[in-house]
């Protein structure tokens, strides 16, 4: 599957950002999808993962209350919503998909994606 995140740009804190990562090749509802993001100078981190269903969000902590992943299959694709963007959400974001049947927690890890798609900038500023 190829993956192809967009929606980033240059946005004020307290802004609303959509991130989109659209899939094409092979079927994609096999595939359950994570978000990741890597500041500058940082490690890349888990964001929010979603099952090939759509029916079992998940997502890290420092996002709860704030970033909502969704997918619409019909579209073959996942999205992002994030509201009350913050100076430290400035990242590169990565949707990445794995055909693992995962617990929640196991999304968080990186080695569990098979597939990346390339990133989309987001900065926020204050």
């Amino acid at each position: 599957v190829q993956l192809q995140a967009s929606g980033g740009g240059l946005v004020q804190a307290g802004d609303s950002l959509r991130l989109s990562c659209a899939a094409s090749g092979r079927s994609f509802t096999s595939y359950a999808i994570g978000w990741f993001r890597q500041a500058p100078g940082k490690e890349r981190e888990f964001v929010a993962a979603i099952d090939w269903s759509g029916s079992s969000p998940y997502s890290a902590d420092s996002v709860k209350g704030r970033f909502t992943i969704s997918r619409d299959n019909a579209k073959n694709t996942v999205y992002l919503e994030m509201s009350s963007l913050k100076p430290e959400d400035t990242a590169v974001y990565y949707c990445a998909a794995t055909s693992l049947d995962l617990t929640t927690h196991l999304y968080e890890y990186e080695y569990m994606y098979q597939y990346w798609g390339q990133g989309t900038q987001v900065t926020v500023s204050s």
